[in-house]
């Protein structure tokens, strides 16, 4: 996979919120132009948390770029670049709706996209070559990592195995938190303050309108503060973070997790900078293999090949609807109100999206995702819903990751089977089930979990389209087997879209 460098280094760059790190510039000196634009937050709720963190992000960077930077507040970006003057270069943008605007745009040289761990020509070029092959993520992992000398002995995976997910799968310890130190959190300065009047300002004068809480800032807004997250993590949290990345604990919301995706997904860290970081400091201080490479697959892996299917797979992906799912999205869970839920574990997750604008992988994928997937929300829909109320969600990471690793809807391109599970795997992977009103264990009535009554009435729903799938003909015999399965079917044609 030969890198394939584009220059333009006397052309003032347009920096996108996404693209704030050194490696989007071609020179050390090169000028800056930097867009607030208020029209992106009318064009449907955002997080407050996720609203301050870009534009807090924006105008660090301003202010560190100083006189290298014209920095331009403006109602669009078509009257930035007016009032900025003169031609511009950008390196391509992360979504089709951008990319096709700087297309349209005179004075605009755009450049190949940067900040992944290969380009889409390489991707492209790597997928052709499989010729019928089916596209899968672990190949295209162990082919990056031979491409950049991660985590290999010569030509052979440290330590013997490229993957060590089963020694990454324990359920969560008998205690209300892990015995790893806090993550690290960024002390708010002035420009967060700023941030912050603004936005309470156009929330209560120019009728934009946000979801979730406010609060103070959690994730790294500049490149220092991703670095010092960055070696927070490996030197505190590393070891533990692959034993426990599956778990979900109600008294520890963050767990052993880097959350170093926003910064990632801000471009203010290079993914192969931060998995070499990584690999450098296991070797060094004898971290837990398993741990280190789980946390490498994150970040070079599954990362990227969620970037390259965005692409590779076309526009028209995200309305791919295989199961049939048209439900609306109630109001309770677009509007993340968790008060309203009785179900501990749906309860606890949304109340997390509410307060934070983040929760782990698991909480998206086995409780949000596994939620909407039995309720038959639009996929299209939940994916918008996802990327807006996560402070790391974007189009490019919520379409592949909802429409096709969480809801199915793509017939099985990017996961072999649906992630649907009862309240069986949840009770199994947290401590929600403990303290719940409903039984995991039960079908019908009252104390029914409506996650595992959930998830047989989905199968029972969706026989015919999954008969044929060998990964769930175990599940779908068990259908079979249940006495109350029309007491199931009932019941839950009953409950409608209310909350659980």
């Amino acid at each position: 996979m030969p890198d394939l460098p584009d220059r333009s280094p006397d052309t003032r760059r347009w920096l996108f919120a996404d693209q704030l790190g050194p490696h989007f510039l071609d020179t050390p000196r090169q000028p800056v132009l930097l867009v607030e634009s208020q029209d992106v937050f009318r064009r449907g709720r955002y997080h407050r948390r996720k609203a301050h963190l870009l534009l807090s992000a924006l105008r660090h960077r301003a202010a560190e770029l100083g006189e290298r930077a014209v920095f331009v507040q403006a109602g669009t970006y078509r009257e930035a670049l007016a009032e900025c003057g003169g031609p511009v270069s950008v390196c391509d943008p992360t979504s089709y709706r951008a990319r096709r605007f700087v297309r349209s745009l005179p004075d605009v040289e755009v450049l190949a996209s940067r900040g992944f761990v290969v380009s889409e020509e390489q991707f492209a070029g790597w997928a052709d070559r499989r010729g019928d092959k089916r596209l899968l993520m672990e190949d295209f992992y162990r082919d990056v990592r031979r491409h950049h000398g991660l985590l290999m002995d010569g030509e052979a995976p440290l330590g013997g195995s490229w993957n060590y997910d089963q020694d990454n799968r324990s359920g969560p310890p008998r205690q209300e938190s892990l015995d790893v130190a806090e993550p690290w959190w960024p002390t708010e300065d002035d420009i967060d303050a700023g941030v912050r009047e603004d936005l309470d300002r156009w929330a209560r004068d120019d009728g934009v309108e946000f979801t979730g809480s406010d609060g103070p800032r959690r994730f790294a807004a500049t490149r220092r503060e991703a670095l010092r997250a960055l070696r927070h993590f490996l030197s505190d949290r590393l070891e533990q973070f692959g034993t426990y990345e599956d778990a979900m604990l109600a008294g520890d919301e963050w767990m052993a997790h880097s959350l170093l995706s926003a910064p990632l997904n801000l471009g203010l860290l290079d993914p192969v900078e931060v998995a070499r970081r990584a690999e450098e400091h296991g070797r060094e201080h004898r971290v837990r293999l398993a741990s280190v490479e789980g946390f490498v697959r994150q970040v070079v892996g599954w990362r990227s090949y969620t970037w390259h299917l965005y692409w590779h797979l076309g526009e028209d992906y995200k309305q791919r609807n295989a199961l049939g799912a048209h439900q609306e999205l109630p109001r309770w869970f677009a509007d993340l109100d968790a008060d309203a839920v009785e179900a501990n574990c749906l309860k606890h997750v949304l109340a997390g999206v509410r307060d934070e604008g983040w929760v782990h992988h698991i909480p998206r994928l086995m409780v949000l995702g596994n939620w909407g997937l039995q309720r038959g929300y639009r996929p299209a829909d939940l994916a918008d819903w996802f990327w807006r109320n996560f402070v790391d969600g974007y189009d490019w990471v919520m379409t592949t990751n909802v429409v096709g690793m969480s809801q199915h809807a793509d017939h099985g391109v990017l996961a072999t089977k649906p992630y649907a599970s009862g309240g069986a795997y949840i009770d199994r992977m947290s401590d929600f089930c403990g303290g719940c009103r409903y039984d995991p264990r039960v079908r019908v009535g009252e104390d029914a979990c409506p996650f595992t009554a959930g998830y047989w009435n989905f199968l029972a729903g969706h026989r015919e389209e999954l008969s044929g799938n060998r990964r769930m003909a175990q599940a779908l015999k068990g259908l079979d087997r249940l006495r109350d399965l029309d007491g199931v079917l009932h019941q839950e044609s009953e409950r409608g879209s209310g909350p659980p």
